[in-house]
């Protein structure tokens, strides 16, 4: 299932970040930052690979009860503008897993947790940025759930810094990309029904 709801020059822009990231981990301009994570440098180009590539890959996991749906147009949202594709034949909402998203942010937090030790402290984090992605996350129809996407990060710097200043920079990325996937996403399956097409971690 590959689904990619962003116009062409959102993912030139990306591909320009990509490669701006990739040459800062060559240059140990971030090295501070993958380096308390305790990532080797080696590992954290693939790691960008594979969270961009992936972004394109749904793992589908079930369907729900065919609704009306918004077809073929577009949604202005945060300085954004989110394709909404053409629908030919729809069978229902899908709900499913994006793998750059949700899979590999869920497998690389638990190497951190575990890495780290620190299982309180990242459960906290989580359970702090979930609760504020919950309260703020409503549904745009057309897109889905969404959140404003300047307060996941700054909600889980801040969080990870009152946390741990040694190991801040770990459970900043665990409890960002966690806390988002489980207050946004899990947490709000039973409105994204009311979504063209529902993907965790999109």
């Amino acid at each position: 299932m590959h689904y990619f709801p962003l116009p062409f020059f959102i993912i030139l822009i990306l591909l320009l970040l990509f490669g701006f990231l990739a040459i800062s981990i060559e240059l140990d301009i971030i090295s501070y930052a993958y380096r308390s994570m305790r990532i080797n440098r080696r590992y954290v180009f693939s790691l960008l690979l594979l969270s961009l590539l992936g972004s394109y890959i749904n793992i589908p996991l079930f369907n729900l009860p065919h609704e009306k749906v918004i077809s073929n147009s577009y949604v202005d949202l945060f300085g954004m503008r989110h394709v909404i594709p053409l629908v030919r034949e729809w069978p229902g909402t899908v709900i499913a897993v994006n793998v750059g998203g949700a899979v590999i942010p869920f497998i690389l937090s638990l190497y951190l947790t575990l890495k780290n030790r620190f299982y309180g402290r990242a459960l906290l984090g989580v359970i702090i940025v979930m609760s504020i992605v919950h309260h703020i996350a409503y549904l745009v129809r057309g897109v889905g759930i969404t959140v404003p996407f300047f307060i996941p990060p700054i909600a889980a710097t801040v969080t990870a810094i009152i946390l741990s200043r040694k190991y801040a920079p770990a459970l900043a990325y665990i409890s960002g990309s966690m806390g988002t996937l489980i207050g946004a996403d899990i947490m709000n399956l039973n409105v994204n029904r009311h979504a063209i097409m529902t993907h965790l971690g999109g």
